[in-house]
C-alpha cells in the first residue's frame, strides 16, 4: 500500500536584494521635492503628509523615530527639535528652519503627538509606509520608494555637501561610524579634487 499523505516541505523565504527591487536606496534632493509637492496635493491630509515627509528627510528620521514624535520634542519658538533616536541610537538637539516651521505650525492640536490620523490616534509606520508608497507612485517616481529611502537620502545629501563623517555620524544618531561611511562613499565629489588638470 502506498502513502497518499500530503509531503510537507520546509522551505526558507529569502528575500532577494535590494537593487532587485530598486537601483538605489536614496532619492536625490529634487524627487524629494517632489515627493512633498505630490504628497501636499494629495487627500485630505496633504499638509501632515508633506510635514512628514519633510521632519523624516531634513532630520533623518526613522519611521518608528517620526510616528512617535510629540511636541514636547519640539520648540516652535526657537527652532528646535528633541530626536529621541531608537535602536541604541545617539539623541540630539536639531535646528528647526523656516520650512519646517511653517510645515509643523498648521498641525498643532490638542494631541501630544505630532502627527495623528483624523481620530486623533498617532500615526503609525504602517501608516508611513503606505503614504510614501502611494505618494511616489503618484509622484511617478522611477522606483518603488519606502520610509527608510528617506533617512538615506539624509546622509547622502549631507555627505554630498561636504559635512564631515563624526558631525554627520551624530546628526543621525549613529554610534558606529561605519555606520555612517556608507554615505561619505556615495558623494559625487568624493574625488572632485584628486586630479586637476
Amino acid at each position: 500500500m502506498t502513502d497518499t499523505a500530503p509531503t510537507i516541505v520546509n522551505r526558507t523565504l529569502r528575500r532577494l536584494p535590494n537593487a532587485t527591487y530598486r537601483p538605489r536606496e536614496y532619492l536625490t534632493e529634487a524627487e524629494v521635492d517632489r515627493l512633498i509637492e505630490t504628497a501636499k496635493r494629495r487627500g485630505r491630509n496633504g499638509v501632515r503628509d508633506a510635514a512628514a515627509i519633510l521632519l523624516a528627510y531634513r532630520h533623518g528620521l526613522r519611521a518608528q523615530e517620526l510616528c512617535q514624535l510629540r511636541w514636547s520634542q519640539i520648540d516652535l519658538r526657537y527652532g528646535r527639535l528633541h530626536v529621541n533616536r531608537v535602536k541604541g541610537g545617539q539623541e540630539a538637539v536639531h535646528p528647526l528652519h523656516g520650512p519646517e516651521l511653517r510645515a509643523l505650525r498648521p498641525l498643532q492640536g490638542n494631541s501630544p503627538y505630532v502627527f495623528v490620523t483624523e481620530a486623533g490616534t498617532p500615526v503609525t509606520t504602517a501608516w508611513f509606509l503606505r503614504m510614501i508608497q502611494r505618494t511616489g507612485k503618484a509622484a511617478k517616481l522611477p522606483f518603488p520608494a519606502h520610509p527608510h529611502m528617506l533617512r538615506h537620502s539624509t546622509g547622502y545629501k549631507l555627505a554630498n555637501d561636504g559635512q564631515d563623517t563624526r558631525s554627520l555620524a551624530h546628526y543621525l544618531g549613529h554610534r558606529n561610524l561605519q555606520s555612517t561611511a556608507r554615505y561619505t562613499a556615495l558623494a559625487q565629489d568624493r574625488f572632485a579634487k584628486f586630479w586637476k588638470d
